[in-house]
């Protein structure tokens, strides 16, 4: 497959952009026609929009970090029952994250894959998909705009098992400052870089020993914790800027750039596989498109907070496709061997971008592995979407729980102080 996806996306000229200008872009371009279309919200709907998601948001936030302090304790008790309770609040913010899409950004997920993850995608019965991805798994995708990993962790939701309660990201360090929901990270076991390799990879090398690290169950048997580690090689999002950078760096070490893609940084990869080693047997592949992008221009200009949530201007798809890589036929033996195979699979990856500009789709999904449901034959159409409505209640539950206990308890107190004061 990668000889012909290089064959299909040698050298494709860039088309010009259209004259259906409405502004200036934050690099200075202009910027057609928004491809969601006009905003769907006046004014004061918007208003109200906004202080509806940030009540959601910002209740569901709060809710979840309480959750947390409420079951930190355990950590000095039990270290395996604490990451399984810190696992249930992660699952509590997958939850928070595809409600608040599902209900201010409702769009189109149009999911497709080669011969590797084909059998592994299907369209279950009430329209929504099911993957069958494994419990522990590397995943790498490109980065098009602020949000790609809110619909990627959407897809560990619509995984069985649920692994939206597993995801590991690495992140830049001035997050975990973030009030509330820096916290909240730190407790999910996230990793925090300041991009100086010397400072990080004593960290890495931490959190990654934790996440190989095996447990013995009550039966005497070892096991590994489910883990999904969400990687994004090219280290931020595309942009203008990032492709001036791109392109000099490629020319720097005397490599081809990518024409829609940034060119990959394969130190941190490189060094998180091989940490892993031993204990994940596959990487998964995941190249990221939204509807309506004009070439030459970048997602991050037209769906912002904004647009998406407020404005009504969701993105009308996106569009995942997905590849599958045993890490046992990835060259780990030294940086620069693993540096041309992360190099090669990008370029495959630019070529799939090349055919979904050209063409609006992703190659379908091939031969007995499609499945038929809704959309075009070879793909799965779905939303962002929980299978229960009631199903966010989750979030405030045990605080809940927690708060009815107090209340209980300290009305008991109460008249027993009462009594004994009699």
């Amino acid at each position: 497959m990668a000889g012909e996806l290089r064959k299909r996306g040698q050298s494709p000229e860039e088309m010009p952009i259209g004259n259906l200008s409405i502004g200036v872009g934050k690099d200075g371009g202009k910027l057609e026609e928004h491809p969601s279309g006009k905003e769907s919200h006046g004014r004061w709907i918007q208003v109200l929009r906004v202080l509806a998601f940030a009540t959601y948001f910002t209740s569901g936030c709060i809710a979840i970090v309480a959750t947390q302090v409420i079951g930190a304790p355990l950590y000095w008790i039990n270290r395996d029952l604490y990451y399984s309770y810190m696992a249930l609040t992660k699952q509590s913010f997958g939850l928070l994250i595809t409600t608040m899409t599902q209900w201010w950004g409702p769009t189109t997920i149009r999911i497709s894959g080669d011969a590797s993850v084909a059998d592994e995608i299907k369209m279950t019965a009430d329209g929504r998909v099911q993957f069958s991805f494994p419990e522990r798994m590397v995943m790498i995708a490109n980065h098009q705009i602020y949000t790609d990993w809110l619909y990627l962790w959407w897809v560990g939701y619509a995984n069985s098992p649920q692994m939206h309660g597993f995801l590991y990201i690495i992140l830049k360090q001035s997050l975990k400052y973030i009030p509330i929901i820096g916290q909240g990270m730190m407790f999910y076991g996230f990793i925090f870089m300041s991009r100086k390799m010397a400072v990080d990879q004593p960290r890495m090398a931490h959190r990654l020993k934790k996440l190989k690290a095996r447990h013995t169950a009550p039966d005497g048997k070892t096991y590994l914790s489910p883990m999904w580690l969400l990687l994004f090689p090219e280290g931020t999002n595309a942009s203008a800027n990032g492709r001036v950078k791109s392109a000099k760096w490629a020319d720097k070490i005397g490599v081809k750039d990518p024409q829609h893609l940034l060119l990959p940084r394969s130190t941190g990869m490189y060094f998180c596989l091989s940490e892993l080693k031993g204990s994940v047997e596959y990487i998964y592949d995941c190249t990221v498109a939204y509807e309506g992008i004009p070439r030459g221009q970048y997602g991050e200009q037209y769906f912002t907070l904004s647009s998406t949530y407020f404005e009504g201007r969701p993105p009308k798809s996106v569009n995942l496709y997905w590849r599958r890589f045993r890490v046992a036929d990835i060259p780990l033996g030294n940086a620069e061997s693993f540096d041309v195979w992360l190099r090669e699979r990008w370029y495959e990856k630019d070529a799939l971008m090349e055919e979904y500009l050209s063409t609006g789709r992703f190659p379908p999904s091939p031969g007995e592995a499609v499945t038929k449901g809704n959309g075009a034959e070879g793909f799965v159409e779905t939303e962002v979407r929980t299978k229960y409505w009631w199903e966010f209640t989750q979030i405030y539950s045990i605080l809940g729980v927690a708060v009815l206990l107090v209340n209980i308890l300290s009305k008991t107190w109460m008249r027993v102080s009462q009594a004994l004061s009699h």
